[in-house]
C-alpha cells in the first residue's frame, strides 16, 4: 500500500516536472519568437528607394499618423505596420514629437533609425530650383511652393523700399537679385534668410571676372540682367544665338537708338498670349515699352538665365542693328545693318505668319 503512494507521489512529480518543461519550453520559444521580432522591427532594413532618392514633406501642424501616412505614400517603406507600431513605442504619437521639415528617406534606414531621425528634426536640404519666372507675383509662387514662407510675407520684403534698399537694391531691380539656379537649402528657411541666401548667391555669381566685362560695357549688374531678360525672350529656343542677339541691343543703346523689343511691349501689356506685336501694342504707354522710351526698361521681363546674363557680358561683336524672326519658324533669325536690309526681312517673315493663320 505504501509502495503504491510513493509510486503514485512520483508519477504525479514526473508529470508535474514534465508540465513545467513543456510550459517553459514554450513561453521560451513564445520569447524567442517575439525577442526576434522585435530585433527585427527594429534594426533591420525597411526602407527601399531602388537607388532613387526619395524625399518626404511633413507640414506644420501634422500630427504622427499624417507624417506616417506621407511617409507610407512615398512607395519607400518595406513593412508600414512595423513603422507604425515602432512609432508608437518610441512615443512618436505624443504631442511635440512631430517635426515638420523635408527629410530624405534613405536606403538601408531601420525604423527605429527613422523615427529617431523625424523626432529629432534632422531633414535633408531641399533642391530649391526657379526659372521661367516672369514677374514677381510667379517668383513668390514660385518659392513659397517649395519652402516654408508665407507668400505674403516674401511678397512684403520684395515691395519694402527700406529692406531692398539694405540689400543694395530698390523694389524692381531686386529681382535681378534672383539668379535662376538649383539651391541647397532648408524647407523651413525663413523669408528673410531666404532672402540673405540669395544676396550672398548672387555675390558669388558676380565674379571679378564677370564684374570687369560688365564694366567694360559701362552697365551696372541690373542692367545686364535686365538686357539678359530681354535677350532670353527674343530668344528661348537656340542658346547659341543669344551673343548676336545681345550684340544688336548692345550697338543700338551705344548709338542711342530705342530698343524696339517685342518682349519689352508684350510685357508692357501684360498679355504674354501675344504672338504677333502690332500697332495697337506699341501705342501702350509703359517705361517698359521700348517702342516708346529709350534706353533700358526699369527692371527685367523675366528672370534670366546664367547663359543669358553670360551671353549680355560676352556678346558678338558685329555691326548689326535690327533682327526678326526667320520666316521658316526654325526659332533663328535674320539680321539686318540697316532699316531696308530689316524690312525685306520682316515682310517675309509677316507673310509666313498671315500664311500661318497667326493673327495676333
Amino acid at each position: 500500500m505504501a509502495n503504491t503512494r510513493i509510486n503514485e507521489y512520483k508519477e504525479k512529480a514526473t508529470r508535474r516536472r514534465n508540465r513545467f518543461a513543456y510550459i517553459t519550453g514554450i513561453l521560451g520559444l513564445i520569447l524567442i519568437t517575439f525577442s526576434y521580432y522585435f530585433y527585427q522591427i527594429f534594426f533591420t532594413p525597411n526602407i527601399e528607394t531602388k537607388g532613387k532618392r526619395t524625399y518626404v514633406l511633413i507640414p506644420r501642424g501634422s500630427d504622427w499618423k499624417t507624417a506616417l501616412n506621407r511617409i507610407d505614400a512615398s512607395g519607400a517603406v518595406v513593412d508600414k505596420m512595423s513603422l507604425h507600431f515602432v512609432a508608437r513605442m518610441m512615443k512618436y504619437d505624443q504631442p511635440g514629437a512631430v517635426k515638420p521639415g523635408n527629410y530624405e528617406l534613405k536606403e538601408g534606414l531601420t525604423n527605429r533609425q527613422l523615427i529617431n531621425i523625424l523626432k529629432s528634426g534632422s531633414q535633408s536640404p531641399l533642391q530649391l530650383t526657379f526659372n521661367t519666372v516672369r514677374l514677381r507675383q510667379d517668383l513668390v509662387d514660385r518659392l513659397a511652393a517649395q519652402v516654408d514662407v508665407k507668400p505674403r510675407t516674401l511678397d512684403s520684403l520684395l515691395r519694402s523700399p527700406g529692406y531692398t534698399r539694405s540689400l543694395g537694391f530698390d523694389t524692381t531691380s531686386v529681382l535681378t537679385m534672383f539668379i535662376p539656379n538649383t539651391y541647397e537649402l532648408y524647407w523651413n528657411t525663413s523669408a528673410q534668410n531666404l532672402m540673405q541666401r540669395m544676396k550672398k548667391e548672387y555675390e558669388k555669381f558676380w565674379t571679378p571676372a564677370r564684374d570687369a566685362k560688365r564694366k567694360a560695357l559701362g552697365l551696372t549688374r541690373a542692367e545686364v540682367s535686365t538686357l539678359a531678360s530681354i535677350v532670353e525672350a527674343e530668344q528661348q529656343q537656340h542658346a547659341d544665338e543669344r551673343p548676336r542677339v545681345a550684340g544688336v541691343y548692345l550697338n543700338r543703346l551705344k548709338r542711342g537708338m530705342k530698343l524696339q523689343a517685342d518682349p519689352t511691349v508684350v510685357y508692357a501689356n501684360g498679355d504674354f498670349g501675344i504672338k504677333r506685336v502690332l500697332n495697337v501694342h506699341l501705342t501702350k504707354d509703359s517705361p517698359y515699352n521700348t517702342y516708346k522710351y529709350a534706353g533700358l526698361p526699369p527692371g527685367p521681363i523675366n528672370l534670366p538665365s546664367i547663359a543669358s546674363i553670360d551671353a549680355v557680358l560676352n556678346p558678338e561683336s558685329h555691326q548689326y542693328l535690327y533682327f526678326c524672326a526667320k520666316e521658316d519658324f526654325s526659332g533663328y533669325h535674320a539680321f539686318a545693318r540697316n532699316e531696308q536690309e530689316h524690312l525685306v526681312n520682316a515682310r517675309r517673315y509677316q507673310a509666313a505668319l498671315s500664311r500661318a493663320g497667326i493673327m495676333k
